[in-house]
């Protein structure tokens, strides 16, 4: 039955106007985006499809157009609709982490970071700009690599740190594998590029490593 036959208080858009987006399955969530469904099929039971293949809304979300495409009743328009979804999110989080005053702890930056970098399939290098209080100037993904590691260019992250005259930097990339854990080499760039923003009197406060729901603060652990 399609969505338009429900009852009126049983239907994905009339709930979220009435209850708010709380009061939402994931399924009706994905409904809302999806918004038509395929023969004998809703968009409500489309949403549930998805979730079942793919494990949950993190897992579709990150999933690859091809993947998408591949499910019964979407194509490119509904994946792009759902990655435009993702996007908001995102830049909500970025206005968020402008206006909550300075960066105290590495758990503000995590929670952060978690969002941007935790689902990505190749490793990210990214960089967090401060101000001589601790606010965020920017946020910058400045390199990606393969799913082994990235390279990453000192002098290319001075030029980037010059270019915001930021006064700190908070340093963070990913491990696609899921595991925290810091590699020796992680280490080694970590000190080499505290080293070179020494120079230009910049403070390197942390160098976060993303995992699967995890992070590992390099500042906590004494690795710089």
């Amino acid at each position: 039955m399609a969505i338009k036959e429900w009852p009126t208080m049983e239907r994905p858009q009339e709930k979220l106007l009435t209850s708010g987006a709380r009061a939402l399955s994931d399924a009706e969530l994905l409904a809302m985006f999806i918004r038509s469904g395929t023969k004998g099929r809703s968009a409500v039971d489309v949403g549930r499809d998805l979730l079942h293949e793919f494990g949950g809304l993190r897992q579709i979300l990150s999933a690859s157009e091809h993947d998408i495409c591949k499910s019964h009743g979407l194509g490119p328009a509904k994946f792009a609709l759902l990655q435009a979804s993702l996007e908001i999110g995102r830049r909500f989080l970025d206005q968020t982490l402008r206006k909550q005053g300075p960066l105290s702890s590495p758990v503000q930056a995590a929670d952060f970071l978690m969002h941007h970098l935790r689902d990505l399939k190749r490793e990210v290098f990214a960089i967090i700009y401060l101000d001589t209080r601790h606010q965020v100037i920017d946020y910058e993904e400045l390199f990606r690599g393969t799913i082994n590691g990235a390279t990453v260019h000192p002098r290319e992250v001075i030029r980037s740190v010059l270019e915001r005259n930021a006064s700190a930097v908070i340093l963070a990339h990913n491990h696609p594998s899921g595991v925290a854990e810091p590699s020796q080499s992680d280490a080694t760039l970590t000190r080499k590029l505290r080293e070179s923003l020494d120079l230009i009197d910049v403070s390197l406060l942390d160098h976060l490593v993303i995992g699967d729901g995890e992070y590992v603060s390099m500042s906590d652990r004494g690795l710089f």
